[in-house]
């Protein structure tokens, strides 16, 4: 039988939409889309897809170290931007994370995100050695 943990980040969303911030199961974590939204319901890095996806990475890297887990062990990211435009600037952000990691990777455009301000979102699975 599969060892499963949910993970909260505290998302004031987390209860209204049903979801946990991550799940692991045995030694395997799987991050939700992460965004820039703040506890505080806020978007950080309004206008900014680089900032907002910083705030994504670091949402993902609190979920995997509360996992037990670090950004070393993330084997697959998928990146959403609103507009194709913001992908080079994301792909830099997603690159200071993971440079030396190379996690299989996909990245698409779609037409909205949860908030008008949003701009990236991104998910990641991870496997703990």
């Amino acid at each position: 039988m599969a060892n499963r943990t949910n993970i909260s980040s505290g998302s004031p969303y987390e209860p209204i939409f049903g979801f946990s911030r991550a799940v692991k199961v045995n030694n395997q974590v799987f991050v939700s889309g992460c965004t820039a939204i703040q506890t505080d319901g806020t978007v950080a890095g309004t206008g900014d897809p680089h900032a907002q996806a910083i705030k994504a990475l670091e949402t993902i890297k609190k979920a995997l170290a509360d996992a037990g887990g670090t950004m070393a062990d993330v084997v697959r990211t998928r990146i959403y931007v609103t507009n194709m435009t913001y992908f080079d600037d994301v792909a830099k952000a997603h690159a200071s994370y993971f440079s030396d990691i190379r996690p299989a990777s996909t990245g698409v455009a779609v037409s909205a995100l949860a908030h008008p301000d949003l701009l990236v979102e991104i998910e990641a699975d991870a496997v703990i050695a």
